[in-house]
């Protein structure tokens, strides 16, 4: 409890002090750090567990008491070793009769084998997904959080994809799955303005250059993001500099003709090892990223 009160006290004192301190205090990252927490006290969320299940139910939940409507995109996928996946992807709706909509992303499962860990004897343990799933889980949490108390300008839609992580990212089988069984399945007519995909997007040492797929998928969604970035303070967080090109949720979006970015920290140390744990993210991370992405909205 004390290091969450030391949190709120830092971000509090860091965002006052930010030439767009007033914006940014929209989005509490303490409570946000919270929800990270909680799903790590659920254990590894991999697909076909226990942890997976009761993670998605509290999801839902926190999602049916804020949004005006909610689906579940319930489906299965058969592995390249045979195994059959039950996956679930939860949709939020913030004013659903507005047709111009915003769409926010992220996954929520966790990955079943650390595969970059330092440690060899480690690398058939999962990965604890603090950051790898549980920061942009946490993101648009907590934006479900702040559209419940004031709604959006725009129809904002939060999609939470399952199965992003479960395969071999080398041979591209068995990843993005959620993702891409919602691309191939858009409610009839849908075709938001833009998606912004979030994802290891709570590192306490946050750097985010431009991802290099968006800045070629759809520079102008870029553009607005990151000048509101610089709106509200937060230019040397996201950074001018194209970064690397990473396979992820935004791309079967794209595929699917929407205009779709991805913010993404991707010099995390942490990834795919068994050291993504709570103490290596911050609640002014989350608090940086979830006041730029609801300057988008408001």
């Amino acid at each position: 409890m004390m290091k969450n009160l030391s949190a709120t006290m830092t971000v509090g004192l860091l965002l006052a002090c930010s030439s767009g301190g007033e914006a940014a205090l929209q989005f509490d990252g303490a409570v946000a750090l919270s929800y990270v927490e909680a799903q790590m006290n659920f254990g590894n969320r991999i697909p076909n567990t226990e942890a997976h299940r009761r993670t998605g139910d509290w999801i839902l939940a926190h999602l049916q008491s804020r949004a005006d409507s909610t689906e579940v995109q319930q489906f299965t996928h058969v592995t390249a070793a045979g195994d059959t996946l039950h996956l679930r992807n939860f949709i939020a709706r913030f004013r659903p009769d507005l047709a111009e909509r915003i769409l926010f992303l992220a996954h929520w499962d966790t990955r079943p084998v650390a595969d970059k860990d330092t440690n060899l004897g480690r690398r058939r343990l999962p990965t604890p997904g603090a950051n790898d799933g549980g920061s942009g889980v946490a993101i648009l949490l907590g934006i479900a959080d702040e559209l419940e108390k004031e709604p959006p300008a725009f129809g904002v839609d939060l999609l939470f994809v399952d199965g992003e992580d479960y395969g071999d990212w080398t041979a591209r089988t068995d990843v993005l799955l959620g993702s891409k069984y919602f691309s191939a399945n858009l409610p009839e007519g849908y075709q938001p303005l833009y998606a912004v995909l979030f994802d290891m997007v709570g590192d306490a040492d946050l750097q985010i250059p431009k991802e290099g797929y968006s800045v070629d998928g759809a520079p102008e969604v870029v553009d607005r993001m990151w000048q509101k970035a610089r709106d509200i303070g937060w230019g040397s967080i996201f950074r001018q500099d194209v970064g690397s090109w990473v396979t992820d949720d935004h791309i079967p979006l794209q595929e699917a003709g929407i205009r779709a970015i991805d913010v993404i920290d991707f010099t995390y140390p942490h990834h795919h090892t068994t050291d993504d744990t709570l103490d290596k993210i911050s609640a002014r991370s989350l608090a940086i990223v979830g006041s730029v992405a609801l300057a988008l909205v408001r």
